[in-house]
C-alpha cells in the first residue's frame, strides 16, 4: 500500500486563526470566518486528496471555559476531535498571546494534548502581525515543553508558509487508505453549508450578543429545473427583544441579512437561489438540551 492517510485536528483558542487556515489549506472557503470569537461550534470537515495522500482536516470551535450547556457541547466536539487525531495542529495567535500562556498554562488541555498518541505540530499563526524578536521567543518556549514534533510559522490569511505546513503533514500522516473518494471535499451537505453562511452574515451584520444567541436552521432546500432552488431557513434567537432587531425598521435588516446570504450561497453553489428567511424565538436555546441535540449539537449521535 503506498498511499497515506488520516484525520488533521486543529485546535486553539477562539480567533487563533483556525477556520483561515483550514479554508487556505483547502483552497476553498468551508468554514465561516469572523473577527468575532466563537464564530465555530461544531467540528467543520475538509479534504484534501492527490494521488498518494488523503489529508482530513477537522476545523474545531476554540477552547474556552464552558459558561452554559451549547459551549459545553463546543467543548466536546474538541475532545473528541482530539481524539480522532492522528496529526494535531496546535495554533498560537503571536498577535494577542505572543508568550502562548492561554494554551500552555490551560492545565487540562496540555495534559490532554501531551498524553495523545497523535504527532503534534505547534503553529505560530500571524507572524506578519508580529516581529521577529517575539516569533524567536515562542519558539524557544514551544520547544522547551518538549510536546511538539514540529514547530512551524505560519500567516493563515496570507498564506504564508501554509505550502511547507502541507509537505509536512504528508511526511506525518499514517500510511493507510484513502478514506473518501478524491472528488469529495467534506462530509457535510449543501443544507448544512447554506445554513453555516446565513449565520457567518448574523456574525458580520449584527452587534453584541446577537450573533451569539442565533441558530439557522434549513427548514426546506427544493433543488428546481426550470426556477432558483428554493431555500427557507430559520432564524433561531433567545428573546423576544431580539427578534425585532433581527428584523429591523421596516424589515430592513433582514433584507439586507437576505441579500447578502443569497449572494454567498449562489457564489458558493454555483446556482441561483430564492431565499426565504423567517425569525422564531426559542426561550434560552442554548441551555435547552433537547433543542441543543435537534440542532446537531451533539457528539456521535449521543
Amino acid at each position: 500500500m503506498n498511499t497515506k492517510s488520516g484525520y488533521v485536528t486543529i485546535i486553539g483558542k477562539p480567533n487563533a486563526g483556525k477556520s483561515t487556515l483550514m479554508n487556505a489549506m483547502l483552497g476553498e472557503r468551508l468554514s465561516i470566518i469572523s473577527s468575532k470569537p466563537q464564530t465555530t461550534r461544531k467540528n467543520i470537515l475538509g479534504i484534501i486528496s492527490d494521488e498518494d495522500h488523503q489529508i482530513i482536516f477537522l476545523d474545531t470551535p476554540g477552547i474556552l471555559e464552558p459558561v452554559y450547556l451549547l459551549q459545553e457541547k463546543m467543548v466536546e466536539f474538541i475532545n473528541q476531535a482530539i481524539k480522532d487525531a492522528d496529526i494535531l495542529l496546535v495554533l498560537f495567535d503571536i498577535e494577542t498571546d505572543p508568550g502562548g500562556s492561554e494554551i500552555l498554562e490551560d492545565e487540562i488541555l496540555f495534559k490532554n494534548i501531551h498524553k495523545h498518541r497523535a504527532k503534534k505540530i505547534a503553529i505560530i499563526n500571524k507572524v506578519d502581525l508580529s516581529n521577529d524578536v517575539q516569533v524567536k521567543r515562542l519558539a524557544e518556549k514551544l520547544e522547551n515543553t518538549k510536546l511538539f514534533d514540529e514547530i512551524l510559522t505560519v500567516s493563515a490569511y496570507l498564506g504564508f508558509n501554509v505550502n511547507i505546513l502541507l509537505d509536512k503533514i504528508k511526511e506525518l500522516l499514517p500510511v493507510g487508505p484513502k478514506y473518501y473518494p478524491d472528488d469529495q471535499i467534506s462530509n457535510e451537505n449543501e443544507r448544512f453549508f447554506v445554513s453555516e453562511i446565513i449565520r457567518e452574515k448574523i456574525f458580520e451584520l449584527y452587534q453584541d450578543e446577537i450573533p451569539f444567541s442565533t441558530e439557522v436552521l434549513i427548514e426546506d432546500f427544493k433543488e428546481r429545473e426550470k426556477a432558483k432552488d428554493f431555500i427557507s431557513a430559520s432564524i433561531i434567537v433567545e428573546k423576544e427583544t431580539q427578534k425585532p432587531i433581527i428584523i429591523g425598521k421596516n424589515g430592513e435588516m433582514i433584507k439586507k441579512l437576505g441579500k447578502i446570504s443569497r449572494t454567498s450561497i449562489e457564489n458558493f453553489l454555483g446556482r441561483e437561489v430564492y431565499l426565504e428567511l423567517r425569525v422564531k424565538v426559542r426561550p434560552k436555546w442554548r441551555s435547552n438540551q433537547n433543542l441543543l441535540k435537534n440542532f446537531g449539537y451533539s457528539v456521535n449521535n449521543e
